[in-house]
């Protein structure tokens, strides 16, 4: 007996209906063991499963533009040239990082709206 803290078994019976219901939202949740997710219904009232697809795709676009301007700083500390277009390309990058925090926000302001 690992979790002697939990002592109390707690049961209730539920039709066919409301089985499949609990099913499908606790696989939206991405809760694979129903005890757990009962549990964190009943002591919580929701479960939250975010979408980190978002702030993984902003972190690549990070990885992308700092890659690329630590080699434009090393071209230039070198006393290479940096061109224009260079630091346009960068911009550009720069500008699709705001676009995918921004959504990202968006999204979490939504999620923030329900609860």
């Amino acid at each position: 007996m690992q979790n002697l803290k939990r002592n109390i078994n707690m049961g209730f019976r539920v039709t066919s209906e409301e089985q499949e219901m609990i099913k499908r939202r606790q696989e939206q949740t991405g809760i694979r063991n129903l005890r757990a997710y009962l549990l964190k219904m009943a002591v919580d009232g929701m479960v939250v499963n975010l979408d980190l697809s978002g702030v993984n795709e902003c972190s690549r676009l990070l990885r992308i533009i700092s890659n690329n301007i630590n080699q434009l700083a090393k071209r230039a500390n070198e006393g290479g040239n940096v061109y224009a277009d260079e630091i346009t390309g960068v911009k550009i990058q720069l500008g699709d990082i705001w676009e995918q925090q921004n959504k990202i926000i968006r999204s979490l302001a939504k999620i923030l709206e329900v609860v």
